[in-house]
């Protein structure tokens, strides 16, 4: 069982198709949705009118912005300010002071558990330094081994139906070959709110995609997202403003095909 959504050329074309497919199932949610993004690096910013009426919609009601969203998966901005691998130090040191209390087992950012994934013995693994070498060794042939993982049963697993993490795990692909060679992502979630998080969601994972691939020298490709449970999220906004911000989003939409 599964509800694919038909493939998309950028992230404001996948989030609003999500949404509208998974909205208009019985209870409005479902199993197993497919999401597949050719270009996730294209209206992905706060420069997009879609972008940001979803944004204001967020701000206005006290959520997570978009840019906080993405910013748990990849910080971008941190990347782009001190580059690798000086820009992993700056987030362990300064940014996760701020944003733990002492003793949770969960940050709320998944980049995290990219970059240090605890092991039993020894210092905790850089899953991402460690996929980037691999990507950029000519010598390595088994190109399926490029996963992240970020789900752990050790800190996750417990009888609370809320809260912890809901991005589960992640695998890169080196795609075509020659000057075609491109490298793609999929995503599995195990809970997913397509209206507070789908779009920020969508938006850094392509960031993530797009820094592992300029830093092993290959052109980042498309995303894949897996839900295996989506929800239009009824339980946190009503129907009302829902359906506000659909109707804002279609005209910002508007503007953009207008403009093109």
């Amino acid at each position: 069982m599964y509800l694919p959504v038909p493939p998309q050329p950028d992230c404001v074309s996948a989030w609003r198709e999500a949404v509208a497919l998974v909205d208009g199932r019985p209870g409005h949610h479902d199993f197993n949705v497919v999401i597949d993004v050719a270009d996730p690096l294209a209206r992905a910013s706060l420069a997009d009118p879609v972008v940001a009426a979803v944004d204001d919609f967020f701000g206005k009601r006290g959520a997570k912005r978009i840019e906080t969203v993405a910013n748990t998966i990849f910080p971008a901005a941190l990347y782009h300010r001190h580059g690798s691998p000086l820009f992993f130090d700056r987030f362990r040191d300064n940014v996760l002071p701020k944003v733990r209390n002492k003793g949770d087992r969960w940050s709320g950012y998944y980049f995290e558990r990219m970059m240090q994934l605890p092991q039993l013995k020894g210092e905790p693994i850089n899953q991402l330094t460690d996929i980037i070498r691999r990507l950029k060794d000519s010598s390595i042939s088994a190109l399926n081994k490029f996963e992240l993982s970020v789900f752990d049963p050790a800190r996750d697993v417990d009888d609370s139906p809320y809260g912890g993490q809901c991005l589960s795990f992640a695998s890169f692909k080196p795609i075509g070959d020659g000057s075609n060679r491109r490298l793609a992502l999929t995503a599995m979630y195990r809970n997913h709110y397509y209206i507070e998080k789908l779009l920020g969601n969508l938006i850094g994972l392509g960031r993530l995609m797009a820094f592992v691939a300029a830093e092993a020298g290959i052109a980042p490709g498309p995303l894949t997202i897996l839900s295996t449970h989506a929800t239009i999220d009824t339980d946190k906004w009503n129907r009302t403003d829902i359906k506000a911000l659909l109707a804002a989003c279609g005209q910002a939409n508007a503007q953009v095909t207008a403009a093109a």
